[in-house]
């Protein structure tokens, strides 16, 4: 009996263990192949300008991100104000830049708020439905986008949008016949889902929020991807510079990075590559992409440290007064 209760801690203690180490094995393999220089010259080109519209930009982006999970948690029962939530998003963007995984800081500001709201799962559930309108309406941008300019996938695209089409459509009929069918142990987080969407993301006062914050959120990371591209040096047009960068941008939901790095640069050297642009090009635009992520994060760590010290200071008086 021990022994089948561990089972399931040590499966998530591995798949924690091996996302890391999949970014550091891309890593090294981008290493390998075009060596340390393009990344290095990236980071050499970074000037002024780029830095204060990194800042520019990410404020406006964390704004967005804040609104639209304030609107996700009021439609779920959380209470969230603006500014904690900016202040908090700020964090989570500090961490996720500087953590593996890429994600600790979203279940950072999840666990926190539902804490703060007496309510932990309510709080995370509304981490995760924000999370994911997020990433839907940047999947249903980039396709578009993908579809309008011609960028290496764009001849697999209509099977890749019809496939996962077909899957959508699946998961739909799926869910409409579960209650019916499903065990009872399902029932409750489908109708919990069910009733999460329709009243966090789908509502009528919430859902035209949602998708504006987040288009205009993944339009700021696409322009300071841009930035990036052209502070590294690239002189390629915008309409072909626009959909590898999309794609750079897309492989950044990969949770298998190491302090942002990873996946996104595995995908731009091979983007940048393939549409005819050189593999280092690729590399030194997403690694000032990331360096210019970082310096935008960097008020969440003024967050961060202002949240600590008070803490540090309450429990140091605590303990001389037990003392």
């Amino acid at each position: 009996m021990p022994a089948t209760t561990a089972r399931p801690g040590i499966g998530r203690a591995l798949r924690v263990a091996v996302r890391p180490l999949a970014g550091l094995v891309l890593l090294a393999g981008l290493l390998w192949g075009v060596g340390v220089g393009p990344f290095l010259h990236g980071l050499r080109l970074i000037d002024a300008p780029a830095v204060a519209a990194a800042l520019g930009i990410g404020a406006l982006t964390t704004v967005c991100c804040a609104w639209r999970w304030r609107l996700v948690a009021g439609g779920l029962g959380v209470p969230l104000p603006l500014v904690g939530a900016v202040a908090q998003c700020y964090r989570a963007v500090f961490l996720n830049a500087t953590l593996p995984g890429g994600v600790l800081g979203d279940v950072h500001r999840a666990v926190r708020s539902g804490r703060d709201a007496g309510d932990v799962g309510r709080g995370v559930r509304a981490v995760v439905w924000e999370r994911t309108a997020g990433q839907v309406v940047q999947v249903a941008l980039a396709a578009a986008v993908l579809l309008a300019f011609p960028s290496p996938v764009r001849p697999l695209l209509p099977v890749v949008l019809g496939l996962l089409a077909v899957v959508l459509l699946g998961a739909v009929l799926l869910a409409r016949a579960a209650p019916s069918r499903a065990p009872a142990r399902w029932l409750r987080p489908l109708r919990v889902a069910a009733a999460d969407l329709r009243a966090g993301v789908l509502a009528r006062r919430t859902w035209a929020g949602v998708v504006l914050a987040s288009a205009v959120a993944v339009g700021g990371h696409l322009v300071t991807f841009l930035v990036a591209a052209r502070t590294a040096g690239a002189t390629a047009p915008l309409a072909e510079l626009l959909p590898l960068t999309l794609l750079a941008l897309l492989a950044m939901a990969v949770p298998a990075n190491v302090g942002g790095f990873g996946p996104r640069e595995g995908v731009a050297a091979w983007a940048f590559g393939a549409a005819g642009l050189s593999a280092a090009q690729g590399v030194a635009t997403a690694t000032v992409y990331g360096a210019l992520v970082l310096v935008a994060s960097l008020p969440g760590a003024v967050v961060l440290a202002t949240r600590w010290r008070p803490r540090r200071g309450r429990g140091g008086q605590q303990a001389r007064n037990g003392g």
